[in-house]
């Protein structure tokens, strides 16, 4: 039987979407199977509870879950958005690709060849597809990364500068960020500054610019207003730990090193953009600006790494935003016939990731199973094991409670009290620490002399709260495994406690 020729060397919208159909599918597979993590959970509890700010993130994330939590989605109903906001930031960088091979005029190559290489790159960095399944403010600021340096690049036309409704999308844009999350300010310095640099400062008098900054301004206002009447807590945070934290170039060095080895064919990516298509010179000023969204972004949190812990997830925007540039760059050393580093870094990305997603089904590696209660072994860490058993915690806690009359639960870390809270609801859970939170602010602290159903995780266990100041009795309520490939992968024990002291001080099972 022979095949079409147009089937045996499909047409780059056909690849592109074979490309992003396979992903997709896949982050739908996981999404549907896997359990909320904490961070998800907390998001979709925010969307329970409609506001224009929250005490972590900024609202966008809660105002686009808000439909599907009213209709009660499933998890993996909930994760079609960040699929979707995957699947489309994929699609900006495409023509990104294909709009910056038109700036840079490299002849070698094709633009629709840019696109898919930078799309390939894009697709095959680990990292990036845990923005295709978790509900992250990440995934947001991802697609508003790449749809400003989209909207950025097309108003570096000078035709397109003078259509208002170009500018009014432009601002539209800013606003999003700003609503996705609280370091936007890294990608829209970079865009108002390539603007300037290369229409200078006549930008400034036209209506166009004005009335987007108008726009953004407003779409932020009620958000800031928030912040006003909470005095401007997590604003001021990250200047509080940069200032109040010694800085270790060790920590600096751990962080770059981490994203060397997660990102390393955007890296190469670059290298042939550099000696590929630019042939050793360097790029205009408005240009440069444009790989500002990936340099800048990458360098304050680089530097905030030296005096904290800056998570790895916060940089996906910033390699979103190289990956148009890697694809050019991909695509000439393609072409040059420089393709046995891109099979090697390729080809061993891809394998993390279908090893990253075995993991994440079989509930972590094969030999890390749960300890047996009275060992004396401590609890290995699986991190895995936390998208699994909390929907029938969740269960087993709304029956215990029923059975002993008592309507709240408690744990003694936020990232449990996040979970139960979105599975056990409406039940309220309360956080028995010293420090606020967010679900204290819906349900207000837990009064002394109450009883509540307390939660216990082995992958996470405390000491049980009793004492002087702690509850005066715990009696075990319930106790349940966690099974996933054969294994029991966690622990949970549910707790009924009597007489609240109302000072919370939670000590880790470990500890002496």
């Amino acid at each position: 039987m022979c095949l079409p020729v147009r089937f045996l060397n499909p047409r780059p919208p056909e690849l592109l979407a074979l490309l992003l159909g396979g992903h997709a599918l896949l982050h739908l597979i996981l999404g549907a199977v896997l359990g909320l993590s904490p961070d998800e959970a907390l998001h979709a509890l925010y969307a329970l509870h409609p506001d224009w700010a929250y005490t972590d993130h900024p609202p966008l994330i809660a105002w686009l879950l808000w439909p599907l939590v009213q209709f009660e989605a499933p998890p993996g109903w909930l994760r079609l958005l960040p699929e979707a906001l995957w699947a489309l930031s994929a699609l900006f960088v495409y023509d990104i690709a294909r709009r910056l091979h038109y700036l840079l005029v490299p002849a070698s190559i094709t633009p629709d060849a840019a696109g898919l290489w930078a799309v390939l790159a894009y697709s095959l960095a680990p990292l990036l597809h845990i923005m295709g399944i978790a509900l992250l403010p990440d995934s947001l600021l991802m697609l508003c990364t790449a749809a400003l340096l989209w909207q950025t690049l097309r108003l570096y036309d000078e035709e397109t500068a003078r259509r208002r409704g170009e500018w009014l999308l432009f601002g539209a844009l800013l606003g999003l960020a700003g609503l996705a999350r609280y370091t936007a300010w890294l990608v829209v310095l970079p865009a108002l500054c390539g603007l300037l640099s290369l229409h200078g400062t006549r930008l400034l008098r036209l209506r166009g610019p004005r009335q987007a900054m108008l726009l953004a301004g407003l779409m932020l206002l009620p958000m800031l207003a928030w912040h006003a009447q909470q005095d401007w807590p997590l604003l001021l945070e990250p200047l509080q730990r940069l200032t109040g934290q010694p800085w270790e170039p060790g920590r600096l060095l751990l962080f770059l090193l981490a994203q060397a080895l997660l990102y390393p064919l955007l890296i190469w990516g670059l290298c042939g953009l550099r000696h590929g298509v630019l042939g050793g010179l360097g790029l205009n000023r408005p240009q440069t600006w444009l790989l500002g969204f990936f340099a800048l972004p990458l360098a304050v949190l680089a530097v905030y790494a030296g005096s904290n812990t800056s998570l790895t997830l916060w940089t996906a925007p910033a390699w979103t935003a190289l990956a148009p540039f890697a694809g050019l760059g991909l695509a000439a050393l393609w072409t040059s016939g420089r393709r046995q580093l891109i099979w090697v870094l390729g080809g061993v990305q891809a394998l993390c990731i279908l090893l990253f997603y075995l993991l994440l089904l079989l509930g972590g590696p094969p030999w890390l199973a749960s300890e047996e209660p009275g060992s004396g072994e401590p609890e290995r860490v699986n991190p895995f094991a936390e998208f699994y058993g909390w929907r029938a915690a969740g269960l087993h806690a709304q029956r215990l409670a029923r059975e002993h009359g008592i309507p709240r639960l408690a744990v003694q870390h936020r990232s449990l009290g996040t979970r139960l809270a979105w599975y056990a609801q409406p039940l309220p859970v309360y956080v028995l620490t010293p420090e606020a939170d967010q679900l204290e602010q819906w349900h207000g602290p837990l009064r002394r002399y109450y009883s509540a159903i307390v939660l216990d995780w082995s992958q996470q266990s405390y000491q049980i709260p009793v004492g002087e100041g702690l509850f005066e009795r715990c009696e075990l309520g319930d106790s349940w495994t966690t099974e996933r490939a054969g294994r029991v992968i966690s622990r949970f024990r549910l707790f009924v406690c009597h007489g609240w002291g109302g000072k919370p001080a939670p000590r880790r099972q470990d500890a002496s």
